[in-house]
C-alpha cells in the first residue's frame, strides 16, 4: 500500500481501519462489503477509496497496524527487564493478553486473515518478519547471556514458539464458552518453552 505518512497518521485513517475492525469482526471479511465499512466509519464509500485499494488492501493493513502496535507494545515491556527469561515470559504474556483485550482485532487477524488468499499468496511478511525478529533477539541475548542452551537453533524456536501461541489465541478466539483463560494459556506455554530452553 503505497500511502503517505501523513495519511496513515490520519484521524479519518484510524477512524476506517477501527470501522472496518469491527465490521470484519463481526459481519466476517467475505460477507463485509465496503459499504459496510464506510457506514460504520460514517465516510462516504468513496472516501475509503482515497486511503484504501479495495477490500483486501483494508484487511492487510489492519494487519499491519496491530502488528505495529504490538511490535510497539513489546518494545515497551521488554524494556522494563534485562532477563532473557524475563523477557520471553512477558513477550508470551503480552500477546496472548492483547488477544483478550482487543477481542475485534484478533477475531480479524485470527479467522478472517487467513481466508484472504490474496494475503497468504502476496503478502511480502515485512511485519511478520519484524515480529519473529523480536523472539530471535531474545533467544540470542538468553544463549549469550548463559541463561538458555547453546544448542538451541534460533530460527527453529522462534516458528515453534509463534506457532504455538497463534495456535492458543485461535483456539481461545473461536472458543465461544472459554475453557481456558489468556493467562492460563500464557503460564503453560512459559512453563513448556523457558524450562525447555534454560540451560543446564
Amino acid at each position: 500500500m503505497a500511502l503517505n505518512a501523513q495519511k496513515i497518521g490520519s484521524d479519518k485513517y484510524q477512524k476506517i481501519i477501527q470501522a472496518a475492525t469491527r465490521v470484519f469482526a463481526e459481519k466476517g471479511f467475505y460477507n463485509s462489503k465496503v459499504s459496510d465499512v464506510a457506514r460504520e466509519a460514517q465516510v462516504a464509500d468513496g472516501t475509503i477509496y482515497l486511503y484504501f485499494k479495495n477490500k483486501d488492501d483494508l484487511l492487510i493493513s489492519i494487519f499491519e497496524e496491530s502488528m505495529d502496535n504490538f511490535t510497539a507494545a513489546v518494545l515497551t515491556r521488554l524494556a522494563e527487564s534485562s532477563d532473557p527469561v524475563e523477557k520471553l515470559g512477558n513477550f508470551i504474556h503480552l500477546h496472548l493478553e492483547l488477544v483478550r483485550t482487543h477481542q475485534d482485532t484478533a477475531q480479524v487477524l485470527q479467522v478472517e486473515l487467513r481466508q484472504s488468499s490474496k494475503f497468504m499468496k502476496e503478502y511480502a511478511g515485512t511485519k511478520f518478519k519484524e515480529y519473529l525478529s523480536i523472539i530471535s533477539q531474545i533467544l540470542e541475548e538468553g544463549i549469550e547471556k548463559g541463561c538458555f542452551r547453546a544448542s538451541i537453533n534460533p530460527f527453529i524456536v522462534k516458528r515453534a514458539l509463534f506457532g504455538a501461541i497463534d495456535e492458543m489465541a485461535l483456539e481461545w478466539v473461536l472458543m465461544k464458552r472459554k475453557k481456558y483463560t489468556t493467562e492460563a494459556a500464557a503460564k503453560q506455554l512459559c512453563e513448556l518453552f523457558i524450562e525447555g530452553l534454560k540451560a543446564e
